[in-house]
């Protein structure tokens, strides 16, 4: 059943991709207040990682902000480039590493629904999220694939609302992606 709690952070979560695809860096602000009340609604459905997770958005909400503050164009907008595939390498190597260790430990020490799902999401959304934070085009490329996951685990713990933020955020990541590169390529060419 969907709570009131879970309504406003699905609100929330739809205002901070809207305003990250205009490249706005108040995105951060209603991130990181939609992270805090998905911290609390994974927590209450037994996904550890997942609350984690939202948590250290909470820290990168304030980190996003201060960057793309730091970082802006002459129209006020943060500046988007691309990483250099070496790193993304060597990141992939990271997820994989932390994914078979964290999945590890939630199937010892925890009652975790989907120990290996939770954090194999948890790895990426890591990723996904400093590339986001240092406004790397690829970023929605990676939350395409993760948001399409979360999605999965958060409607196999019922809570059909949060999934189908997730789902929403794989659409508009898909959007974000056409738009940052539009706008990477208008820059590049003026």
């Amino acid at each position: 059943m969907t709570s009131p709690l879970e309504g406003i952070t699905v609100a929330l979560g739809l205002v901070y991709v809207v305003l990250a695809v205009r490249r706005s860096r108040w995105c951060w602000v209603y991130g990181g207040a939609s992270s805090a009340g998905l911290a609390w609604l994974s927590m209450r459905s037994a996904l550890p990682l997942q609350a984690l997770l939202q948590a250290f958005y909470v820290a990168m909400a304030v980190y996003g902000f201060w960057r793309w503050s730091a970082d802006r164009d002459a129209g006020g907008h943060v500046k988007v480039g691309w990483w250099p595939w070496r790193w993304h390498l060597a990141a992939w190597v990271v997820v994989a590493v932390l994914t078979f260790a964290a999945s590890q430990g939630l199937v010892r020490y925890t009652q975790a629904a989907q120990p290996t799902l939770d954090a194999a999401c948890t790895a990426g959304s890591l990723l996904a999220t400093w590339l986001a934070a240092r406004a790397r085009i690829e970023n929605w490329l990676y939350w395409i694939v993760v948001d399409a996951a979360l999605g999965v685990l958060y409607a196999g713990q019922g809570l059909a609302l949060v999934a189908l933020l997730y789902f929403t955020y794989l659409v508009i990541a898909a959007i974000g992606f056409a738009s940052w590169l539009r706008q990477f390529r208008e820059a590049e060419g003026a």
